[in-house]
């Protein structure tokens, strides 16, 4: 049933309508991995309602095969934010009470083009008829269970938009708030101040110990919270070829130039076979002896391999250059001729219109009003065409005109049809206007190229059988060596590079500098995998990678040197702090001053909007609070902020007047909360026990 196929491939589309990717994919099948290696049969649980394998697995696969490419790995990680997402909700769904009826879910199938728009399901109006779309599925039986998934999914889906709304509804911004933005903005304060500046005192003078970092993570362990993680050092032995297989891939496409001798088992005598000189059919020579099938396209110079573009570009019809190295492959490239003007390079300036699909339009005008205005500007470009690329700037609606209109180098066929036309039957340094779908062009040919057909053979410069064989031979030894003696030391033997290791998440599939390895990131997180374990990988299309797990990072507080980045710069600063405030004693910026070795600066006019410093200084809210805080003339107690210590004194602070309507505030904060309504599953995630055993099936 087609209309079903197409239910079936767009029940995705319900994700969209609702933002957080809600809802699993009804294409039903099965998922091809196999049995799971855990003892439970649950993938894991949400505020400890469980999530059956079973049932996962299936989404999975059919996530999988609904997106073509997605792996296994990232299909499992999508339906596990899915699940997630949904159990979530559906709680909360729950504890607010919130119910949806036929009407409401019938809405919501509606809104899926394959249901709503679907001729099966329109009366002779046109109109989505319900009871026709009830009628199919009762008559159709055997299909009732799409349906019952489809409004399971619509159910959930209606449920969402009233919580949403329910959250929208709650997001409320006080005239109180927009009085206070409003203050923010326009009341001012001036003060002068001095600044002990962490910077002066080295780093090198302030230690920070790991316990140190354990106890300033434990005041804010979610902040510092870490997942499972592991530790991996690996070596990479590439499959690559030798200089004697590059040399076999060289002579083999060199004797391809001249004719050769073959033995015809038809006729029992020797043929001689033409070679790429003298072949009366070229093409057919290339494909029969190239790992590259024949290109007809005639190429521009600065599309030319750049070591080799002179001479390949150069060439006379029928004369033959190489062999040459492109790439990972020996070529020998035969002139098939020229061809004057394949790239073409041009600015234009576009005037749109309404109704024109042009997001830039630096004015509202009428077709009429926009071809006056092109021609308008036509006649200042041909009285002055050096004047083009200010008139682009100033009056283009296309987004080249930061480049004064500059479209760089395209071939045939890759503008819309008669700006191509104009540009490709023109000569260099014609000017001429041309209206097209997106409104009126005045165009300006800069630049041609002529372009070269090539004849080329190309053949792989890859690893032979024996070559492969050694360094299978080379990596078994050193995974057996790694295993048996120091890692590092069986490297250092074998003059093999250590790769800086990669720290890995379980579910995680890239792996470093190598991309997707997911065969490593599931051994690392094995059962029996243990810190010094050493294992060799064979990885298609580049060679051995020999891991060794060096760290096991347990799920909790992250261990101090993965945290040191993030936390030893702030507790230093604290220390720092600590011998500043120590040398501001006195009761005057200029005894401070003196005692700090700094000067007495000035701030003027800074506002709680814009607390920024100058001279380099940057943001500091605390200080420039501070300020406002003190009465005139009133000097205050070391403050810690984010680049030094300051000692401030209030020199004025101007009020704003008082505005009677602090309305335009109350929308910018409105504004600047409309998109508080992302933040719920991140919080209601950050808040839920979950339990993820995804590592303990074979993902």
């Amino acid at each position: 049933m087609a209309v079903l196929a197409k239910i079936r491939q767009r029940s995705a589309l319900m994700i969209v309508v609702i933002a957080f990717a809600l809802f699993a994919f009804l294409v039903p099948s099965l998922f091809s991995k196999g049995a799971f290696s855990g003892n439970s049969k649950d993938v894991g649980s949400i505020d400890g309602k469980n999530i059956s394998f079973e049932e996962f697995r299936v989404k999975v696969s059919n996530v999988e095969k609904s997106q073509q490419g997605m792996t296994p790995t990232a299909a499992a990680n999508r339906v596990w934010d899915q699940e997630v997402s949904i159990a979530l909700l559906t709680a909360e769904f729950d504890k607010l009470g919130i119910r949806v009826g036929e009407k409401a879910i019938m809405e919501v199938l509606k809104s899926d083009q394959n249901i709503g728009k679907n001729p099966l399901f329109l009366n002779a109006a046109g109109i989505f008829d319900e009871a026709k779309f009830k009628e199919y599925f009762k008559s159709n039986p055997q299909q009732a269970q799409v349906l019952k998934d489809r409004e399971k999914d619509a159910e959930l889906n209606a449920k969402f938009q009233i919580y949403n709304n329910l959250i929208k509804a709650g997001l409320y911004t006080t005239d109180a708030e927009g009085k206070l933005k409003y203050e923010m903005e326009a009341n001012k304060v001036s003060f002068s101040y001095v600044a002990g500046l962490y910077s002066t005192i080295k780093d090198s003078d302030v230690k920070v110990s790991d316990d140190e970092i354990v106890t300033f993570m434990k005041k804010n362990e979610k902040k510092y919270k870490a997942d499972e993680t592991r530790e991996v050092k690996y070596v990479l032995i590439e499959d690559k070829a030798s200089p004697e297989d590059e040399a076999e891939v060289k002579s083999k496409v060199t004797s391809l130039l001249s004719g050769r001798i073959v033995y015809n088992q038809t006729t029992a005598k020797n043929d001689t076979l033409p070679g790429f000189k003298a072949a009366t059919n070229t093409i057919e020579f290339v494909n029969s002896n190239s790992d590259v099938p024949y290109d007809s396209t005639y190429v521009a110079k600065k599309d030319l391999p750049a070591v080799d573009a002179d001479k390949l570009y150069n060439l006379a019809p029928g004369e033959i250059y190489g062999p040459y190295v492109f790439g990972n492959y020996y070529c020998i490239s035969k002139s098939l001729g020229r061809k004057v003007g394949v790239n073409a390079k041009a600015s234009h300036i576009l005037i749109s219109y309404e109704g024109t699909q042009v997001p830039n339009q630096k004015e509202k005008r009428t077709k009429e009003q926009a071809k006056a205005k092109a021609e308008a500007v036509l006649a200042q470009v041909q009285a002055n065409p050096d004047s083009f690329l200010m008139l682009a700037f100033t009056n283009s609606d296309d987004s080249s005109a930061q480049q004064g209109g500059d479209l760089g180098y395209f071939g045939p066929n890759q503008m819309v049809k008669p700006f191509n036309d104009f540009v490709f039957s023109n000569p260099i340094g014609k000017i001429g206007l041309v209206e097209t779908p997106f409104g009126f062009h005045i165009i300006k040919i800069t630049d041609k190229q002529d372009g070269i057909r090539l004849a080329t053979i190309a053949q792989k410069i890859e690893a032979s059988e024996a070559t492969s064989d050694k360094v299978f031979t080379q990596a078994t030894k050193f995974e057996i060596d790694a295993t048996d003696k120091d890692f590092d030391k069986a490297a250092k033997e074998m003059k093999l590079t250590i790769a800086p290791p990669v720290t890995v998440k379980v579910m995680d599939e890239s792996f470093g500098a190598l991309g997707n390895q997911r065969n490593i990131v599931r051994w690392a997180f094995e059962s029996g995998t243990d810190i010094g374990a050493v294992k060799r990988f064979e990885v298609a299309n580049l060679g051995h990678v020999i891991a060794k797990v060096t760290k096991i990072n347990k799920e909790g507080l992250m261990t101090a040197d993965l945290a040191r980045a993030y936390v030893e710069p702030i507790l230093k600063n604290q220390k720092k702090a600590e011998l500043i405030k120590a040398k501001m004693t006195g009761t005057s910026l200029e005894a401070i001053a003196k005692a700090t070795g700094s000067t007495v600066q000035q701030a003027t006019d800074v506002t709680m909007q814009n607390p920024v410093l100058v001279g380099g200084v940057g943001q500091e809210p605390k200080v420039v609070g501070n300020a406002f805080a003190l009465a005139a003339g009133k000097l205050s107690a070391p403050i810690e902020g984010n680049t030094g210590v300051y000692v401030v004194k209030n020199t004025s602070t101007v009020k704003a007047p008082v505005l009677k309507d602090h309305t335009p505030y109350v929308a910018q904060m409105k504004a600047q909360s409309a998109g508080d309504v992302n933040r719920v599953i991140p919080a209601l995630k950050e808040n839920a026990e979950i339990k993820d055993n995804r590592k303990d099936f074979n993902y």
